[in-house]
């Protein structure tokens, strides 16, 4: 296929992508799904880092609905994104892969303390790196702590994981007739309230000049492909 066009990667996935048909919780096909299509990167020479949301266990921003101040809904949150991201490790080690956890919260029981270059070595040993727990603070997304991540292990690219094919004018889910984009700007997705990351990720990503890729994690092989530089999905630079 030719030589790799990004060498060093973070994967941005949603804890819903781990819930398959399910309503709550990890889907064990899909989870195993995902781990062998991690692992075709890694073995084409990517350094793959990887922040994953814990929205199909808990949810910070819908702990006010539910009578639990925001606060303590986040930190509810972050647990909730090392509980998804020990499963992941999981099953990556089935297949013979190293990883490991690094959380922005200290367990160290559990996983690494986040210590960035830890982490850089790491890669470096093209061992997965998993950062769990958000930023450890409360108030910022996970969109906003896979940001934070790729600038600090200095990234190609931040690649984000979905269900639809990109970047549309409106929900394709729920909009047949919902326009696709190839390629946006940072201020395009700004102005238009595009739902591509939060704003706080967006004006990090602006800021460092890094590009996201928006692709549907769910067609086999869509990853490997964006990394030889195949045109999948919605780029935005």
């Amino acid at each position: 296929m030719g030589k790799i066009k990004y060498r060093r990667v973070l994967l941005k996935l949603s804890g819903e992508s781990l819930m398959g048909n399910q309503s709550f919780g990890i889907d064990s096909k899909v989870l195993n799904y995902i781990a062998d299509e991690l692992v075709k990167t890694v073995k084409a020479g990517v350094e793959l880092g990887i922040v994953i949301g814990g929205g199909n266990i808990y949810r910070g921003l819908s702990a006010t609905q539910q009578g639990v101040d925001r606060f303590t809904g986040d930190l509810m949150g972050m647990l909730a994104t090392t509980i998804n991201s020990l499963a992941l490790q999981n099953a990556l080690e089935k297949r013979g892969h190293f990883t490991r956890v690094q959380s922005a919260i200290r367990m160290e029981e559990v996983a690494e303390p986040l210590i960035i270059r830890r982490a850089v070595r790491h890669l470096e040993k093209k061992r997965i790196v998993i950062f769990a727990a958000g930023t450890g603070e409360p108030y910022f997304t996970t969109d906003t702590a896979a940001a934070l991540r790729a600038i600090e292990i200095n990234a190609d690219v931040i690649i984000k994981g979905t269900r639809v094919n990109g970047v549309y004018d409106s929900d394709p889910e729920k909009n047949r007739n919902s326009k696709l984009f190839r390629k946006l700007s940072y201020l395009d997705v700004l102005e238009k309230n595009l739902r591509v990351m939060d704003m706080t990720a967006i004006t990090l990503c602006k800021e460092n000049k890094l590009p996201i890729i928006v692709f549907n994690m769910n067609k086999k092989d869509n990853l490997i492909k964006i990394i030889y530089g195949k045109s999948i999905g919605t780029i935005v630079s």
